[in-house]
């Protein structure tokens, strides 16, 4: 997988405390970006699985972050990572500039999908940016519960 960075206790990255892994590689190119570096698949290095999921399990006090670039495009390779990530205890939230109901569309996506917790989804828009909001960047952006949301069938948003 390639990583530009695994960054250790975050705490604007999801709720509590985080470890955040950015994966390289972005086709979105939001306009306003934070992390235009991340567009680039080839920038970062390439990291192991096994590499990844001992680097994240050094802390047990945090939980875990995907983030970017966009982690969909490497998701065939990052879904048995978070597999084991899930057996380990770990509550996971993702970042997208994907909508949940595009990911669904695509199984690799969506397998993926079933693994993460919260997904926090939609493209990132400079002219909705809203800084009082939480772990979000934009007022279009939704913050989506997946457990609930595949369990229930529909989109379940969470409180920020």
């Amino acid at each position: 997988m390639r990583v530009l960075n695994i960054l250790h206790d975050s705490i604007v990255d999801g709720k509590g405390l985080r470890t955040v892994i950015f994966f390289a590689g972005c086709p979105h190119h939001c306009h306003g970006c934070h992390n235009p570096q991340s567009w680039n698949c080839e920038n970062g290095m390439e990291w192991t699985e096994t590499e990844i999921f001992q680097e994240v399990m050094q802390n047990e006090l945090s939980n875990v972050t995907f983030s970017g670039g966009e982690s969909f495009l490497q998701a065939k390779e990052i879904a048995p990572l978070a597999q084991k990530l899930k057996q380990e205890g770990k509550n996971i939230w993702c970042y997208t500039g994907y909508l949940y109901e595009e990911l669904m569309q695509n199984p690799d996506h969506a397998a993926l999908l079933k693994q993460i917790d919260v997904l926090v989804d939609g493209r990132f828009d400079l002219t909705k940016r809203d800084l009082s909001l939480c772990f979000k960047g934009s007022s279009n952006q939704r913050i989506i519960n997946v457990t609930k949301s595949l369990g229930r069938g529909e989109i379940i948003e969470e409180l920020s």
